[in-house]
């Protein structure tokens, strides 16, 4: 499976962005679907993530409360919406899967190309 990430842009702080990843066949139920970021001159951070068959959902510390995972499995397509933005959320935004839940990227096989996110204070 292929995974293409859309959706980014600039926002205000306080702003919303809602992020796609769309999975270019089927996700099976066995997948985990997880967001990362990455800042420049930053490692690759954990944001997010998704059971695609039970749809348990996982979350830094950072984003609790602000972002929300979601799936659309007739679209193989995940969302992660993300409310009240601050400076500190900008970063290219890229989506991951993997068979094994982890906040390492190390952890997921398969990548998007990342999506830019830039939030203005």
């Amino acid at each position: 499976v292929q995974l293409q990430a859309s959706g980014g842009g600039l926002v205000q702080a306080g702003g919303s962005l809602r992020l796609s990843c769309a999975a270019s066949g089927r996700i099976y139920s066995s997948k985990i679907v997880a967001w990362f970021r990455q800042a420049p001159g930053k490692e690759r951070e954990f944001v997010s993530a998704i059971r695609w068959g039970s749809g348990i959902r996982y979350y830094d510390d950072s984003v609790r409360g602000r972002f929300i995972i979601s799936k659309a499995s007739a679209e193989n397509t995940v969302y992660l919406q993300m409310n009240n933005l601050k400076p500190d959320d900008a970063a290219v935004y890229y989506c991951a899967a993997g068979i094994h839940y982890g906040t390492t990227h190390r952890v997921y096989d398969t990548w998007g190309q990342g999506t830019l996110v830039t939030v203005s204070s």
